[in-house]
């Protein structure tokens, strides 16, 4: 059995796996806290505690600004920086996964995957329960 946290974490190493470029992962309650994270560096829980509460600030003037142009629901932002990029997918209203990639991040590929992962972490994050019976084959999406 694998507890819930397991699952998320072994979600988001897929995702890493899947798409080149990408460094750091975390899944955030809509208001900015962590609850877990893949990150590539050693402090891991602060900075990803404050990855966390800037992708969902981030988030959440997307969100305004498609409420009030009228564009209909958040899926995602893009932020394009120098040296990386910044993914946000909202996943419902209740959560985000933030991924931070370095300048050679498959965005497109991105897309595609995270897409997945969202809705699987989703599910995750709405099960009734803490542990799992691990029936999820390698490989399987």
């Amino acid at each position: 059995m694998t507890t819930r946290d397991d699952r998320l974490v072994a979600e988001m190493q897929v995702l890493r796996d899947r798409v080149i470029g990408v460094t750091d992962i975390v899944v955030a309650s809509a208001d900015g806290l962590l609850i877990t994270a893949e990150t590539a560096e050693t402090d891991g829980t602060e900075s990803a505690e404050g990855l966390a509460a800037l992708t969902a600030a981030a988030l959440s003037i997307a969100r305004r600004v498609g409420s009030v142009t009228s564009k209909g629901p958040l899926h995602h932002t893009v932020t394009r920086y120098t040296d990386g990029y910044l993914v946000a997918r909202a996943i419902g209203e209740m959560a985000l996964i933030g991924v931070l990639g370095d300048s050679g991040l498959d965005v497109k590929r991105l897309h595609i995957e995270a897409q997945v992962s969202a809705e699987r972490i989703g599910t995750l994050l709405t099960s009734g329960s803490a542990a799992e019976p691990d029936d999820t084959e390698e490989g399987e999406r």
